[in-house]
């Protein structure tokens, strides 16, 4: 009977409404081992760089997103993209990365157009060397950004979020590693 009441309480937490009535919405997570299969790397080597970064499910089920950043080559970025039209924002949403890196600074960006070009929209975060940390993206606060350069007045639409990526940047040569546990979605 005990067993039954527990059940029947988490089930009842599960469904109720979370602190302040927001709602969370995972938008990936990592616990099969064919999750990555969402995930594709883009790096320098478009341009001629010689930056490798892949991605892969790790032992502890989570995306890893590693390699070496270089500059050789006019070379200097490394990115991890997702295509997925689910994702559906909308104004005051707020993304959330549960990530643990390597004390690099990296860039989340989100992409409108189905193939992934033209602009970007970015917001940066730094990471913590070992640390699990939950990184928040006010949808709100994202600017365009293409080839490197700031678009602050380019529109941009939550509800036409075609795909997802993380890129690393920083200017810094050198082996690089983040650790992405789950990306979701808070709403208001």
């Amino acid at each position: 009977m005990a067993y039954l009441f527990y059940l029947l309480l988490s089930f009842v937490v599960a469904l109720s409404p979370a602190e302040n009535g927001k709602r969370d919405r995972v938008l990936f997570d990592f616990d099969k081992p064919d999750a990555v299969r969402t995930w594709r790397p883009v790096n320098d080597g478009v341009m001629g760089g010689r930056s490798s970064g892949k991605v892969k499910i790790n032992q502890y089920k989570n995306l890893e997103f590693y390699g070496n950043l270089s500059l050789e080559n006019n070379g200097g970025f490394a990115s991890v993209r997702a295509r997925d039209e689910g994702l559906a924002m909308k104004p005051g949403d707020t993304v959330v990365l549960r990530v643990r890196g390597d004390g690099r600074t990296y860039n989340f960006n989100v992409y409108t157009q189905r193939n992934m070009g033209g602009y970007s929209y970015r917001q940066s975060f730094a990471t913590v060397d070992g640390e699990w940390i939950d990184v928040e993206f006010p949808v709100d606060k994202f600017v365009a950004t293409w080839r490197g350069r700031n678009y602050r007045n380019q529109a941009f639409d939550p509800a036409s979020v075609a795909g997802l990526g993380i890129l690393l940047g920083d200017k810094k040569p050198g082996v690089f590693k983040l650790e992405v546990e789950s990306i979701s979605l808070k709403s208001k």
